[in-house]
């Protein structure tokens, strides 16, 4: 494998794409520098290079008969390359041990690049907690299908789950419990700036999400101050929603938000901290926008871009924010409330739950799940388009695409394998390439061919019956 000029970030590119291809074939793989010019022949080459066509994450991939070439403006499109050459592969490539091949590649010539900026996966880890172990092995699966943002909600009702130096019992105690009264867990605070570093190396910037001022019992039952009335209320381990909230009008609430924001925004690097601001049912309405816009000053203070769900837009906004749709009427009906985002230049999020919330059943019998928004079978999850799911919004309005699991039914990595596919390659689909020539029928089919690869990789999936499975895989 030659990187030419040996740019730094090429080479770590390169040496992730190593670690993915040596297992199954046993192949040493050498990480090789080059002066440039063409490259010998057998040889596989990284190059980043001047080309204004490609954006901050398009590449072109060629394969011919002599040897094959990955080449970007910037080492993020180097690694969209690397996922799809290694898409390309047969799918024992992504075994553990050595594979008895042949490593077959097309001859091809791709030149890609991402219709959305954001393109997310959102995991909740309050409810139920995973382990650093899990959330890195669902960070792998989102960077393997070119997804660059993995939405952490750490804070909810149910538990807190990161370390906080400056009011401690949030995690010791707040983080003790979870859904149906489990032992819980949380992060320290260097498991979560491995977490962050983790996703970084893949391209992935961590969004973590400090839900408020609802869905906060889990800080009010660890500090009785933050309740209006002084006293703490009992751990919560149900799933009822819109009962908790800070109180309002304490500066106490206040001095707590920006001791949270300040250390979670000081572990993070990347540019986002999303508040939450959903379900606030026990807030008054006007105190719920008096809140939210301190906080927005608050995340702007610390250095950092707000991100909401739609609710939050009720309130004036800070420049920069943003929105993340989420229970707004899908097209056909009377219209989308909170259009106060894109009236204030706040860019949107879709993540429409009758489309791309993941811990929505897939059918009446589905072991797991919820079904509040409806069945979300497969190709209910990718036979859409956010644009004529909003129809009030224009291409420019839109941020991107997430894909969101909530976790009141998970108790294990298995469990959210589950539920995230074979949906989640449809929604990065969705979030990644442009609206004319994507089908339903012509997806099915290759969604079918990544059974073998879904079963190479160990990962628990939902043989649906509207995709055409390879026989051996319904075993």
């Amino acid at each position: 494998m030659v990187v030419e000029r040996g740019d730094p970030a090429a080479v770590g590119v390169a040496h992730r794409l190593t670690g993915w291809l040596r297992p199954a074939t046993g192949y040493p793989l050498p990480v090789l520098a080059s002066p440039g010019g063409e490259a010998p022949a057998g040889s596989l080459t990284l190059s980043l290079q001047l080309d204004e066509t490609l954006g901050e994450e398009g590449y072109r991939l060629a394969v011919g008969p002599e040897r094959v070439t990955l080449s970007a403006a910037q080492p993020a499109g180097l690694f969209y390359a690397a996922q799809t050459l290694r898409q390309l592969f047969p799918p024992a490539i992504e075994r553990t041990s050595v594979q008895p091949g042949p490593w077959v590649l097309p001859v091809v010539a791709i030149m890609d690049r991402p219709r959305f900026a954001w393109r997310g996966f959102m995991l909740d880890v309050a409810r139920h907690f995973f382990t650093p172990a899990d959330v890195r092995r669902l960070i792998d699966y989102a960077a393997l299908y070119k997804l660059n943002r993995f939405h952490l909600g750490l804070a909810n009702d149910q538990g807190w789950r990161l370390e906080i130096r400056s009011w401690p019992r949030l995690a010791e105690y707040g983080g003790s419990t979870e859904i149906g009264g489990g032992p819980g867990g949380y992060y320290t605070q260097s498991e979560y700036a491995a977490l962050a570093a983790y996703a970084a190396e893949r391209f992935i910037t961590l969004v973590p999400e400090i839900d408020a001022p609802g869905h906060t019992n889990a800080a009010l039952a660890s500090y009785a101050e933050l309740n209006c009335s002084g006293e703490a209320p009992p751990l919560y381990t149900g799933i009822e929603v819109g009962f908790s909230s800070l109180c309002i009008h304490k500066e106490i609430t206040y001095r707590f938000l920006s001791d949270v924001i300040g250390e979670v925004a000081a572990l993070t690097p990347g540019p986002y901290i999303h508040i939450g601001g959903d379900e606030a049912h026990a807030t008054p309405p006007d105190d719920y926008v008096y809140f939210m816009e301190r906080a927005g000053a608050i995340i702007q203070a610390h250095g950092k871009r707000m991100v909401g769900w739609e609710e939050v837009a009720r309130g004036r906004l800070e420049p920069g924010t943003l929105v993340q749709q989420w229970k707004s009427v899908p097209a056909g009906s009377a219209g989308i409330p909170d259009l106060q985002a894109a009236a204030q230049n706040a860019r949107i999020i879709a993540s429409p739950a009758w489309r791309a919330y993941l811990d929505m059943k897939y059918a009446d019998d589905s072991p797991l799940g919820l079904q509040w928004a409806g069945l979300v079978e497969v190709r209910d999850a990718y036979d859409w388009d956010p644009l004529s799911e909003y129809p009030a919004m224009a291409e420019g309005d839109l941020a991107g695409v997430e894909a969101c699991l909530w976790s009141e039914t998970l108790r294990s990595l298995a469990d959210a394998e589950f539920l995230a596919f074979p949906r989640l390659p449809g929604l990065a689909e969705i979030a990644w390439s442009p609206r004319e020539g994507r089908s339903w029928g012509e997806y099915r089919l290759r969604l079918a061919a990544h059974a073998p690869r879904f079963n190479a990789l160990g990962i628990n999936y939902y043989r649906s019956p509207q995709v055409p499975w390879p026989a051996e895989t319904l075993l």
